[in-house]
């Protein structure tokens, strides 16, 4: 979150990252509950002032014999402690409403992020991999269809299990989602990530501290609670991605400045609702109410954080050039950039099965599988997260970092549509075999049940 001295001497910087981000927050009234609180807070603090001085006189009063003086110091004290009582309950209410109010003020922009208003006017980058492109089927077969004719992917099973959005991954495809897992945790523990294997379910506190509460909600599946605001911050929710836990991990903690930087890698099952536009793509395992994730979190000084950013990046991208998958860097512009990041580039893969019309001349579209984010001291001042550079020094708000490692459902995505044969198969990337027990192809599984052979026994 912004601090509220920053709020209330920039409020212009304010007003253009509210304009430029297209979130719509009443700013005007949060200065003028932060102006009404200083000023009780000033009289609060004259009342006191006076009290103390009142207060030392009653008893030299008494002394001097002036009972009539001493009385009338005494009711004047006792009036001043009413009027302080009062004072402070309405500062404490107007505290209450200034830090809910600042909670919902987005991070500012870096200076570096192009201008935008939405997803169309995100800048790329760069391309990589599409130099040397293997040689692909005359027609290539969407993952839905082809995991369904291999027998790895099973839709209908999975929507009747748990509904609509969840899926199996049967045989080869549950052994390839694995191999994935691991091998991204090899990766990046080479990279210097510590392990960390995290709870699931999350508390409300966890959610507000990454800034995924108060304003975003609808995605999230709760599983304790009234589902109504404000919320309990005991209430629990499935982790919707496990930067919530991770990031929390050190939350209201100061930590050491040879701690820093702490870099963390955490593989975990993720869970969204998918609520509103973006719900309207169901076919497939691109975007679904359950994946698997492994996501890197990084804690570091103010002034080794744009450094870090970059070298997240290259750690994140290096999972795709080892499994030799094209994929292109994009830089968020500010009306695509998010409540809590400063800075952001999205790493998409190439899936070459659908013919869409945002994908490179070769056809295909382009998928999401990490955002690498700067949050700077956003997440930590929500979630008190500071470092002490000195002993003897005061600590400070630290900076969080965090990109995923990547998403890998839409990399089975990729990898099926991007090493699929002529015949069907689909080529294990090299990189993966060891994983796979050495295992070249995916060829499939043949089908169990009456459904396998046609209506059943008496077909």
């Amino acid at each position: 979150m912004l601090s509220r001295q920053f709020v209330r001497e920039n409020p212009d910087a304010v007003r253009e990252a509210l304009d430029n981000k297209g979130v719509e927050v009443d700013l005007e009234t949060i200065l003028e509950i932060d102006d009404e609180w200083r000023s009780l807070k000033k009289a609060g603090d004259e009342l006191r002032h006076e009290r103390n001085e009142v207060s030392s006189t009653i008893g030299r009063l008494k002394q001097e014999g002036d009972e009539e003086a001493a009385q009338a110091a005494i009711e004047r004290s006792t009036e001043l402690k009413t009027e302080l009582q009062e004072i402070e309950r309405r500062a404490d209410e107007l505290e209450a409403d200034l830090e809910a109010a600042l909670l919902r003020l987005p991070q500012l922009p870096d200076e570096s992020v192009p201008v935008g208003e939405d997803e169309d006017e995100n800048v790329e980058r760069r391309r990589e991999g599409f130099d040397n492109l293997r040689v692909l089927p005359e027609e290539v077969i969407p993952h839905y269809d082809l995991g369904e004719d291999l027998e790895i992917l099973d839709f209908e099973r999975g929507a009747k299990v748990s509904g609509g959005g969840f899926y199996f991954l049967k045989g080869d495809g549950a052994r390839l989602e694995g191999a994935l897992i691991q091998f991204m945790l090899d990766v990046h523990r080479e990279q210097g990530y510590h392990d960390v294997f995290p709870p699931i379910p999350v508390n409300s506190a966890s959610m507000r501290g990454t800034g995924q509460f108060p304003k975003f909600t609808e995605d999230a599946y709760r599983i304790e609670g009234d589902n109504t605001e404000p919320y309990d911050d005991d209430d629990l929710w499935l982790l919707p991605t496990a930067e919530v836990p991770v990031t929390n991990l050190h939350r209201d903690e100061i930590l050491l400045d040879d701690d820093l930087p702490l870099k963390y890698q955490a593989y975990s099952p993720n869970f969204r609702q998918e609520a509103g536009e973006h719900g309207t793509e169901t076919r497939g395992i691109v975007r679904v109410h359950q994946f698997n994730k492994v996501e890197l979190v990084n804690f570091v000084r103010p002034a080794e954080s744009d450094e870090r950013f970059e070298g997240l990046l290259g750690e994140a991208e290096s999972v795709l050039e080892q499994l030799e998958l094209p994929y292109r860097i994009l830089e968020m512009c500010t009306g695509d950039l998010g409540f809590t990041q400063a800075k952001k580039y999205d790493i998409e893969v190439w899936a070459p099965g659908d013919d869409m019309e945002d994908g490179p001349e070769e056809g295909g579209r382009w998928l999401e599988v990490s955002s690498v984010s700067n949050f700077r001291a956003f997440q930590a001042r929500r979630a008190g997260i500071q470092y002490r550079p000195e002993q003897h020094e005061s600590a400070e708000y630290l900076h969080t970092l965090n990109g995923s490692g990547v998403a890998v459902p839409r990399v089975v995505v990729a990898i099926l549509e991007y090493y699929q044969n002529d015949d069907g198969t689909v080529t294990v990337p090299e990189v993966l075999r060891p994983y796979m027990g050495g295992q070249e192809l995916i060829e499939g599984h043949p089908a169990v049940g009456e459904s396998a052979v046609g209506d059943g026994p008496n077909e």
